[in-house]
Formats: C-alpha cells, sequence, structure tokens
C-alpha cells in the first residue's frame, strides 16, 4: 500500500546531512547526486527482512540507469536491529549479498530522529508523518526532491513502487 499519493516537495537539503556509513566514515547524500534514491530502514530480525533480497534485486535492475538503495539500520521497532554495525554488514552480506550501502544505525522516531529522517517525514514533505514499521521506503527524485514514501508492506517488486522508481529514473 502506497501511503500517500505521489507529489514532489523539498524537505529542506537532504545532501547536506551528515551521515555515517556502516563502516563509521562519514558521508553524506552529496556522494549519490543526480541520482534518484530509495531509502529504507532496515532491520535484520523483522518480518520484512526478506525484502533485503528484493531490495538487491531492485539495486540491481536499476543502478545502470540511476538508483541508488540506501539502507539504515533501525532498532526503534520492536528492538529488532539489535546488533552492532559490524554484526549489521555481516549478517547483511552473509544472508542476503547485499551490495547497496548500509548506513549507520539510526534512530528515526521519538524526540530526536536523525535528522535525515526528520527531513524525510516533516510535515511538509510526502513523506510527512512518523514512519510505522521497519522497511518503510522513501523515494527521493535526482532533483534531491522527496517523491513518495510506501510502506514496510509494499514489496521491492511491487507495481507502483517499480513505477514510481521509473518514473523518477526518467526524469533528468
Amino acid at each position: 500500500m502506497i501511503a500517500l499519493a505521489l507529489g514532489t516537495a523539498h524537505a529542506g537539503s537532504l545532501d547536506a546531512i551528515p551521515l555515517k556509513d556502516i563502516d563509521g566514515r562519514q558521508t553524506s547524500l552529496k556522494a549519490y547526486a543526480g541520482k534518484a534514491l530509495l531509502i529504507v530502514n532496515v532491520a535484520s530480525q523483522c518480518g520484512f527482512t526478506p525484502q533485503y533480497a528484493g531490495l538487491e534485486a531492485l539495486y540491481h535492475k536499476y543502478k545502470n540507469q540511476g538508483l541508488m538503495v540506501l539502507g539504515f539500520p533501525c532498532n526503534d521497532f520492536g528492538g529488532q536491529e539489535p546488533g552492532s554495525n559490524d554484526e549489521i554488514k555481516t549478517f547483511c552480506t552473509s544472508n542476503y549479498s547485499v551490495t547497496f550501502p548500509i548506513f549507520d544505525k539510526v534512530s528515526i522516531k521519538g524526540s530526536s530522529p536523525h535528522p535525515l529522517y526528520a527531513a524525510l517525514t516533516a510535515k511538509d514533505s510526502p513523506g510527512a508523518g512518523e514512519v510505522g514499521w521497519n522497511f518503510t521506503k522513501f523515494l527521493v527524485g535526482r532533483d534531491g526532491k522527496i517523491i513518495a514514501k510506501f510502506d514496510s508492506d509494499v514489496e521491492p517488486d511491487a507495481a507502483n513502487l517499480t513505477a514510481a522508481i521509473e518514473k523518477a529514473l526518467a526524469a533528468k
């Protein structure tokens, strides 16, 4: 189920928000300038965890056209991502052969969400409102504008998600 109608909004400058990758290196979304982004809060012990395989397939299908899938481990929902960054990285690569970028574990709800998720869910964003569970997906266009938010139950190969990705990739 898509959580909202497709539209565009710019939640400030997403690419200026400081991030850390899974290995603790400082980075930001500037590294993906000009690409469409599928930002996903992930967890290793969730009923939706098998979506890692679909996300990896989606990444391989569209990466040469300019899609980046970005995983953000989060332990906010049912304590389903309790591991360290090293444990998360090992889990993703050994169980799902993940090659898309995974980032430092973040908090995305409560009184102090990570600034990226505060921007993605801001009241003027198409992704407005709290994230409901693990594997919620945010699609960001090549121009850095948030396009849509997809709930956890939207599989990576769902027609509405792939159609939105293809539309985002077609926009230059």
